[in-house]
């Protein structure tokens, strides 16, 4: 067949179908000339060779005429080969379009896959001529559109917001049914109707954006299992499609809307799988290396702050545009509801330093997309100054370790916990309460996919990753964890009770605290990764949630501390609470109470082994008067002995009602007799107050 190539549009970046033709547009600052090339359905046999012939400012593109959706494709970019000044392309490398919406599988490993010849010890300064095309998957014209019918994204409030951290084959590769880990798995009714009976408003999955299994993973026969590896940051990674369509994704948004369940995507835009100047030429390398990525004083090498080899160069504005572009690809066209953005400080790293104003943030707070859904930074990266927890603008959330660790630390009984969790039980306002900023920009969590789950959390004082092939070299050492006095599995009945007790703690201090809480799954059914902290490269049992084990009493008991979460509007509130006197009654809107009835004083706090919290609970002060919806709330957390506690005296006409006893998770709700409660060693008690 005959093809001829005419002029297009510039303005249309990557492979655009318009009905009887397809128009390709390419980003490259430095190259001298862009070849596109095009495939057999085999993806092997390249049957036409193109050369772009239009450059408007630097964007190469043309238009093909009858070339339909299908079509697979990938570009050869011509330009200097000259690492010592940043520049490495190489036409003899095929490279997938930045902009591809869906690629025909992995790359295959190979040395054909580098720009150089490996061998020696300046091998990235020779320049390798063998071709790369047979060992690189090919890009794919789509045409995205998807009939959506009724689709209404949920649009919870993030004070409504329960998040659920998940994989995409490790929630669903042994729940059973039809296409276990794949998107058509969470789609799933079984998957669903477990999200909606737990309570669950938003799930978060790990990257779904194409990623590289990386060469050393391979040939250990392990593979890049959590994903932070993007390849391309359109198109959904291929391991996920069951049946190779794009629009088993939109699918699933589209069920999971139905429910009332959001959907927030892991992105990682902060490296790319290209790694190091020793790493493979796929694609942003071979395009324009010196503008695709920040590069070192020498700029034969680069900048890394993100420990993966590389750093994207957000300070490009087309390299800018890119992000932009994708992030509303996944917005307007595949409906998904927020991000959470990993080493988000890199994103708005300069020269200078992490900069909260930077062109990033400043394109996303004005864009009309994007600044409507939820964004969520991973606030730290390895570089200088990159730890940056309440650093972010409005209208970002953060993920908070600072809550993690806090807790964990309290139920451990380490020194001087209490006052921490005092804090982070109030939404970290240290943190947060600036800028306008709201008590739900914290994301509360326990675990999350980096780490310790919640059961191994109580059964390891040492993580164990020795599957990883590393020699347990990799992970974090310090979990602030407690085995309970076994190391690993245990059928000791009392190590048995007392780690479900300490799980169940946990829990309830995540879903009774200001913030946006997120649970990891698998910690409500009780999924063991058998002290692996850093499971990253297990695609395995590891890794995949044990349902046919699943442990129903914990199970139970989440459903009920999110109902209660939900019943509650104090637990879930905006604004920060500073022991305020509130307009409408005069009384604060928090207060820490000593067990004998008084208020607690600094000397109280100062005491090292102080191992309760208690406190009383009312709307913030400032609430408008149509939320505030509800009397008061006491809450002890007890990582002690048992203790008596003398409560506040209820109002007339309403007594205190205990709803929720960690040591007694299933019990009816208790009404307190003549204002003593007695909390049990190493628990957690919720009241409210009812009707007498």
């Amino acid at each position: 067949m005959t093809l001829t190539i005419e002029r297009g549009r510039h303005d249309r970046i990557g492979a655009t179908f318009d009905g009887d033709g397809v128009n390709f547009a390419l980003f490259s600052e430095h190259a001298t000339a862009v070849d596109l090339c095009l495939f057999a359905p085999d993806g092997q046999r390249e049957t036409h060779r193109l050369r772009l012939p239009e450059r408007t400012g630097y964007v190469w593109h043309g238009r093909v005429p009858g070339l339909f959706p299908g079509q697979q494709y990938g570009y050869r970019v011509h330009g200097p080969y000259k690492p010592e000044e940043g520049h490495r392309f190489n036409a003899n490398k095929l490279l997938l379009d930045p902009y591809a919406k869906r690629l025909t599988g992995h790359v295959r490993w190979s040395d054909a896959l580098f720009g150089y010849n490996t061998g020696s010890k300046t091998q990235d300064l020779t320049f390798s001529t063998r071709d790369s095309a047979r060992f690189m998957p090919k890009c794919v014209v789509e045409d995205p559109s998807f009939f959506w019918g009724n689709d209404r994204p949920p649009v919870t409030p993030s004070s409504d917001s329960v998040i659920y951290e998940a994989h995409v084959k490790g929630l669903t590769q042994r729940l059973g049914g039809n296409n276990p880990g794949t998107f058509l798995g969470v789609a799933s009714d079984r998957v669903i109707d477990h999200l909606v009976d737990l309570g669950i408003t938003a799930i978060e999955l790990l990257p779904v954006q194409a990623f590289l299994n990386d060469r050393w993973l391979v040939e250990k026969k392990l593979t890049n299992y959590w994903g932070y590896q993007t390849l391309g940051f359109f198109a959904p990674d291929p391991r996920y499609l069951a049946h190779g369509q794009i629009n088993e994704f939109q699918h699933m948004v589209a069920r999971l809307h139905a429910a009332g369940i959001e959907v927030i995507l892991d992105v990682v835009y902060n490296h790319t799988c290209e790694g190091s100047e020793l790493g493979p030429t796929l694609s942003f390398r071979g395009i324009d290396n010196k503008s695709y990525y920040r590069l070192a004083p020498d700029p034969r090498h680069y900048i890394n702050d993100t420990g993966c080899g590389n750093t994207v160069n957000m300070d490009h504005p087309m390299v800018l545009r890119m992000v932009m572009d994708s992030l509303r690809y996944w917005v307007e066209v595949m409906h998904v509801d927020g991000f959470r953005f990993d080493l988000a400080s890199t994103l708005a790293r300069d020269d200078a330093g992490f900069q909260p104003n930077s062109a990033f943030f400043a394109a996303i707070r004005q864009d009309p997309v994007l600044n409507r859904v939820k964004l969520i930074a991973e606030p730290w990266d390895i570089g200088p100054g990159g730890y940056q927890l309440g650093a972010f603008p409005h209208p970002f959330h953060e993920w908070n370790d600072k809550f993690r660790d806090g807790v964990r630390r309290f139920w451990r009984r380490d020194d001087r916990p209490a006052p921490e969790l005092a804090a982070r039980i109030t939404g970290s306002a240290i943190q947060f309460d600036h800028s306008g900023r709201g008590a739900t920009s914290s994301i509360n969590f326990l675990t999350a996919h980096d780490g310790f789950n919640l059961m191994d959390l109580v059964s390891y004082n040492h993580k164990d990753n020795t599957a990883n092939g590393e020699d347990n070299r990799d992970g974090h050492s310090e979990n602030f964890s407690d085995n309970m006095g076994v190391e690993g599995p245990s059928d000791d009945p009392a190590i048995v009770e007392a780690r479900a007790l300490r799980r169940r703690n946990l829990l309830a201090t995540l879903l009774l605290s200001q913030g946006t809480p997120m649970i990891l799954a698998g910690d409500e059914i009780g999924h063991t990764q058998q002290g692996n902290n850093n499971a990253y490269c297990q695609d395995s049992e590891i890794s995949w949630l044990d349902w046919e084990n699943a442990d129903s009493d914990m199970l139970a008991f989440t459903k009920r501390l999110i109902a209660f979460r939900k019943n509650h509007p104090i637990l879930r509130q905006r604004l920060f609470l500073h022991s305020k006197a509130r307009s409408s009654d005069g009384k604060a809107d928090v207060l820490w109470w000593h067990p004998d009835g008084r208020r607690m004083t600094p000397e109280d706090w100062e005491d090292p082994a102080l191992g309760f919290v208690c406190v009383e609970l009312r709307t913030a002060s400032g609430t408008p008067a149509y939320s505030d919806l509800e009397d008061a709330l006491f809450l002890a957390f007890n990582a002690g002995d048992e203790i008596e506690v003398t409560l506040t005296p209820a109002p007339d006409g309403k007594v205190w009602s205990r709803r929720i006893n960690t040591v007694s998770p299933g019990a009816p709700p208790e009404r307190i007799a003549f204002g003593k409660l007695v909390v049990p060693a190493h628990s957690v008690s919720a009241l409210v107050l009812v009707d007498a």
